[in-house]
């Protein structure tokens, strides 16, 4: 099989990414599983170039990145469908993971965002974030977040990507999206936020933001009256905090810690479990910042289950603990109790049991 064809294959049976490996066959992600396509040969050595050179398409600048930085990362067309590229080495052969981009994205409502997400892009100005480890639907409730504004708002929005996953067409917005890296519409994220500063736009969506430069760009941009929503790889909203404080010096941090009291608005962080019923669920914990919160953020050590019991004991101003979302979708018997428990610390089990008694006695009474 050639590249069109495993391609074909793939969105033949509905898989999220394919992985070419040397020495493998190909092999598609279906709803979490990892299945080989039987009818392929193993993957050779003149395979993976062959398809290194095909993806490339002899682009100088991708060609230069890869063997400058020994990985790239691209989007790739194939059948009008689009597919989020990662070129790496091993043993110095290429190996290939492709991640097919549906073209319609999913509602707002069907992906279990929660509601108060939403409501929060109404906000003049901010700091919005979409967490989560690799994998954890972080890109498509980004840009359900992006078409619900462009739909609903009269709103400039630009985002930075690496690589543009969703294209967008303006609706009620104008909407102008930039790919970032060498060779293409912005060197680097902070380059392209700090230019944004001059662009007039209303809300700026930063598709990741991995490193101090980005962070302290993010920031200048929401204090100076925009709304910016990123994204980070963290596990919990938490650590997100956590994250961001430490990307500075120990002497800086009182300083950031004020800012981003200030600032920043809401953190969801998000994880995906596969459901009883084989398809996934999204597993959501919401922080809404409210006064609580920022005192916390600005006191001289960060204190994670402080956090954490603030998201619980704020859950009427649109806050959702991880434990009250694993307890709903265990009681909605979409997930199994078992599942729900890998999701916490040993000494959570207990809250969760009696959470889940809560929700069963407030369902029995209607």
């Amino acid at each position: 099989m050639n590249l069109t064809e495993i391609l074909d294959k793939a969105m033949e049976v509905d898989a999220s990414d394919v992985h070419l490996i040397c020495g493998n066959k190909p092999m598609l992600r279906i709803a979490r599983d990892l299945v080989p396509i039987k009818e392929c040969e193993i993957l050779t050595e003149d395979d993976m170039f062959e398809f290194y050179d095909t993806l490339v398409q002899g682009n100088v600048d991708k060609d230069e990145v890869f063997n400058k930085e020994r990985r790239l990362d691209m989007s790739y067309v194939h059948r009008n469908i689009r597919l989020r590229v990662n070129i790496s080495l091993s043993d110095d052969i290429p190996l290939c993971t492709l991640r097919l981009i549906k073209n319609e994205l999913p509602s707002y409502e069907s992906l279990g965002v929660p509601d108060i997400v939403r409501r929060m892009t109404y906000q003049p100005q901010g700091l919005i974030l979409v967490t989560g480890k690799t994998n954890s639907g972080k890109s498509t409730t980004l840009n359900a977040l992006i078409n619900y504004i462009n739909e609903n708002q009269n709103k400039k929005i630009l985002t930075l990507e690496n690589p543009v996953e969703y294209k967008h067409h303006s609706k009620k917005s104008l909407i102008v999206q930039k790919e970032v890296g060498k060779g293409r519409d912005s060197l680097t994220f902070s380059d392209g936020v700090k230019n944004s500063l001059r662009e007039d736009c209303d809300i700026l969506v930063i598709g990741e933001i991995r490193d101090k430069t980005t962070m302290e760009a993010a920031i200048e941009m929401a204090e100076s009256g925009h709304l910016v929503i990123g994204t980070l790889h963290t596990k919990s909203c938490a650590e997100t905090i956590d994250r961001m404080i430490n990307f500075y010096e120990v002497r800086d941090q009182a300083s950031v810690k004020y800012l981003l009291s200030a600032l920043l608005k809401l953190v969801v962080s998000q994880r995906l479990l596969k459901g009883r019923d084989g398809k996934l669920v999204l597993v959501p914990e919401v922080m809404v910042v409210d006064n609580i919160v920022a005192g916390i953020i600005r006191k001289e050590k960060l204190s994670v289950s402080e956090i954490e019991d603030a998201i619980q004991s704020n859950l009427e101003k649109g806050s959702i603990g991880l434990i009250n979302s694993l307890a709903k979708l265990f009681v909605e018997d979409k997930i199994t109790l078992d599942q729900a428990k890998a999701q916490i610390e040993e000494k959570n089990i207990e809250t969760l049991n009696r959470t889940i008694m809560q929700l069963k006695i407030k369902k029995d009474r209607g």
